[in-house]
């Protein structure tokens, strides 16, 4: 276990660093940001807080920033997400609600390759991934609440493709993204948030995530239309986050209709 702490910690530096130089050498380069909104429904399943499946909706933001790097040949370009999402969902039996919120930060640097005189980019490389949140049971009465916290390193890539349909220019992209390995806090079966907190008993409270006991994937599709000044970007997101640690089981499966807009900046020295 500590060596896949460590490794993990290291792998995190690494990501760290470059960010850091990126900033410091890529100032002259243009900017790619993006605000979308979008909605849609949602599986709620933890079985800390029940044995049952909840259903509801989903109400989702997310920023975007990305830009190319001046090092590497500007062959290599960064991306960095922000996103929040708030839901409600119930039971079959329509007994009990739970209400879930969860905010992820992602940082990832892609090599690119540049096919059929640019009209196709694919995009390869690591990401930085960091979640925060909760899910709640209205039901409950000795363990209500559960907190999701988990770091993790993953593999992503990128598809985009510009064509061209009635002289106006759209970008279409696709992206998986994929946690390889990480580290989580859940407490494990049976034990309470009381136990943890209040009596210290934090034994067991951190594990080691992989493809194994994390099998968890992302899926998101966009098309930027450019309309002369402006630019409008629509998209759809199919998130599947699933765990089994600490004798425990849940996910939180999404999928969800976006729409927003593009801005090119850049930044003069």
């Amino acid at each position: 276990m500590k060596r896949h702490l460590f490794l993990v910690w290291v792998l995190v530096c690494m990501t760290l660093h470059l960010s850091a130089q990126s900033r410091s050498e890529g100032r002259n380069y243009p900017i790619t940001r993006s605000t979308m909104y979008g909605l849609g429904t949602m599986n709620l399943y933890d079985t800390y807080l029940s044995p049952v499946e909840y259903e509801g909706v989903q109400a989702r933001v997310l920023r975007e920033s990305s830009r190319t790097m001046q090092w590497c040949d500007e062959k290599v370009s960064r991306q960095v997400l922000f996103q929040g999402h708030v839901g409600m969902a119930m039971n079959r039996a329509e007994t009990s609600n739970e209400l879930s919120g969860m905010v992820n930060w992602n940082y990832a640097l892609h090599y690119n390759i540049s096919l059929f005189d640019g009209r196709l980019r694919l995009l390869a490389g690591p990401m930085m991934q960091v979640h925060g949140g909760f899910i709640y049971n209205t039901r409950n009465g000795n363990n209500p609440a559960q907190a999701k916290l988990y770091t993790n390193v993953a593999a992503s890539g990128m598809a985009l493709y510009n064509i061209n349909w009635k002289r106006c220019p759209i970008t279409l992209r696709y992206q998986v993204d994929v946690p390889v390995m990480g580290v989580m806090f859940s407490p494990e079966y049976g034990q309470s948030y009381y136990e943890i907190f209040s009596l210290g008993h934090t034994e067991g409270t951190v594990h080691f995530t992989s493809l194994h006991n994390q099998p968890t994937m992302r899926h998101w599709l966009t098309a930027d239309v450019n309309f002369r000044k402006l630019t409008l970007r629509v998209g759809y997101m199919a998130d599947m986050q699933q765990t089994s640690v600490g004798g425990l089981k849940s996910h939180d499966y999404s999928s969800s209709f976006m729409v927003g807009f593009v801005k090119n900046l850049r930044i003069i020295d």
